[in-house]
This record gives structure tokens, C-alpha cells and sequence, in this order.
């Protein structure tokens, strides 16, 4: 995740080549209709793509680029296709998920990017911002609530370690009594992040063993892991116990799961499946081309 409130803006593709590629996704009976302006499919005109579900699928808005769907429009997608929900969605779009029976697959937390609980400092402020949306969260029975390390900025990993920790201590006995896991997620500082401290597996899994709580997890975003440690599959199986959620997207690029980016996918997929993890996964790529191509291709590489 860049940033929560940006997500929804990122890498979107033109209206343009949306349109220009609708008629492969639906079929040339709705190309007029896609023509006249409507960019989305309605519904009934995709039908069901997950056919094992067992990875548990979730998407965030970016990856529908500029689709001109409506919140509703897209809770009535995700359903039809197999989806199980939406990740980094604020409280706007809770009720709907809800009706539909989607999702919220992960939501606010406490702290940014740039700004995160390595900084002491900031600790009583984000300790509110945890008692305020690890309930928020409990009260929709969303499961999960994202964190930052936040960046360096003169702080040290092992100064930022004891910060994160000193308030993670905390902050995890709101979420196990709520039923709610706190994640933080891991990012690449070679190429979008420069200088955020949880960077690398061996920091990120020792702040875990240190806050040693069912409810506090790594937000393990397979895009940038890739760029910054690689060797995937391993350290997924290796660490599982300490993975909450997962992020997908293609190296390098940050775009599709397609055969443009060098990370195979369907084997990370199914070796997530045997380790018994119950968790979700959430596609958060940007998409270069028809937006409902790109996330149909997504969604059946990932159905393993």
C-alpha cells in the first residue's frame, strides 16, 4: 500500500483503453453499450471466475483503474465473480460491503508511511487511533486493521524496533480482546519507499516474535518482498505463523499478474494453500490495460 488515502488515485489507465478493451472481457454483444460510455460490465455479463476459492480473494481500488463503477456496482462484481471483498476501504464504503456480504479485508489502523510507530513521539496519538478503529473494525467484524513502521529519518532499526514494540505491547491487548489483528505492512525502500524501516524479513519477523500476540501479524505484500529479499516461497512456509495478510502485484512495474513480471504466481499461491493459511489476499496492482482483463487474469492466476 502507497498510502491508504491515495490507493483509490494510483496508476489508473484511461477511460480510453478501457473502452478499447472491453469487447475481450464481455463479449461483442456489449461492446455497443461499453462504445455509448458505460465502462463497466453489468452484472450477469462476467459470471464466476473463482472456481477452488481457496485463496481467499480481495481487491483494491486501483485495480479497476477508471472504471466508472459506483460502490454498489462494484460490491455486485466482486459477488458475481467469486470475490470475497475489498482491501484498504474506509468506513464510507462499509455498509454496502456489508450488504452484499463482501469483506473489508483490511482498514484503518494507526500511523503512515512516512510516519509510523517507530516514532516514540507519536504514541499516544496513534494509541487513540487504535482504540478508535480496532473498534470500529470489531463492530463490522472486519478482521484486519493496517500499521506502518514508518520511515527512518535518524531513528535506528533497533531504536525503531524497541518503539514499535513498547507500543505494540499495548495496542495488541485492544485487538485480542476485539478479535481484530493489527498489521503491518512490509515495504520496498529501493524503489518506492526509501528510507521505511520494515523493509526486510528479518526485521519484520523479529518484531513479531518480540510482540509475541496472536493479533500482531505482517501485512506481507509479495511486490515489494520480491524487490527487496526475494526467496518467496521459503520464507513464506518459514514464517507463516506470522503472516496476516498478503498483497499482490508484478515485479517490476507494480502492474499485472501477467508474463510481463517475473514472479511465478501460481506457485507462490499454492505454496500460501499448503501452509493452511486462512487468511486473504488482496490484488493491489495498477493496471496498464482494460481494467476487467487485467483482474480477471489476477483472480484465475491466484485460484490455484
Amino acid at each position: 500500500m502507497d498510502h491508504l488515502e491515495k490507493n483509490s488515485g494510483d496508476g489508473h489507465i484511461s477511460r480510453r483503453a478501457v473502452l478499447a478493451g472491453a469487447a475481450t472481457i464481455v463479449g461483442t454483444a456489449v461492446l455497443p453499450r461499453v462504445v455509448q460510455g458505460q465502462t463497466g460490465p453489468k452484472p450477469g455479463e462476467i459470471g464466476k471466475i473463482v472456481k477452488n476459492g481457496r485463496i481467499k480473494q480481495s481487491i483494491c481500488s486501483g485495480c479497476l483503474g477508471r472504471s466508472g463503477l459506483d460502490r454498489e456496482q462494484i460490491a455486485k462484481l466482486l459477488v458475481e465473480m467469486g470475490l470475497v471483498g475489498r482491501d484498504l476501504m474506509g468506513p464510507a464504503e462499509w455498509p454496502v460491503l456489508k450488504q452484499y456480504g463482501l469483506v473489508a479485508t483490511m482498514v484503518p489502523g494507526a500511523g503512515s508511511i512516512k510516519n509510523g510507530l517507530n516514532n516514540k513521539a507519536m504514541h499516544p496519538k496513534f494509541m487513540e487511533e487504535f482504540k478508535t478503529n480496532i473498534k470500529a473494525a470489531a463492530e463490522y467484524k472486519w478482521p484486519n486493521v493496517i500499521t506502518m513502521a514508518g520511515d527512518r529519518a535518524g531513528i535506528g532499526d533497533a531504536e525503531g524496533m524497541d518503539n514499535c514494540q513498547t507500543i505494540l505491547k499495548e495496542a495488541v491487548k485492544i485487538a485480542e480482546d476485539a478479535g481484530v489483528t493489527i498489521c503491518m505492512e512490509m515495504l520496498n525502500s529501493k524503489v518506492n519507499h526509501p528510507g521505511y524501516m520494515c523493509d526486510h524479513y528479518v526485521w519484520a519477523f523479529e518484531l513479531c516474535k518480540r510482540v509475541n500476540s496472536p493479533r500482531f501479524k505482517m501485512l506481507f505484500d509479495i511486490y515489494h518482498m520480491q524487490i527487496m529479499d526475494g526467496d518467496l516461497i521459503a520464507t513464506i512456509k518459514k514464517n507463516i505463523q506470522w503472516i496476516g495478510h498478503f498483497h499482490t502485484a508484478g515485479v517490476p512495474g507494480r502492474h499485472e499478474l501477467d508474463e510481463n513480471q517475473e514472479i511465478y504466481y501460481p506457485a507462490v499461491m499454492k505454496a500460501i494453500v499448503e501452509t493452511g493459511y486462512q487468511g486473504y489476499v488482496a490484488h493491489e496492482y495498477s493496471p496498464t490495460r482494460n481494467a476487467f482483463e487485467s483482474l480477471i487474469q489476477a483472480v484465475k492466476t491466484c485460484d490455484v
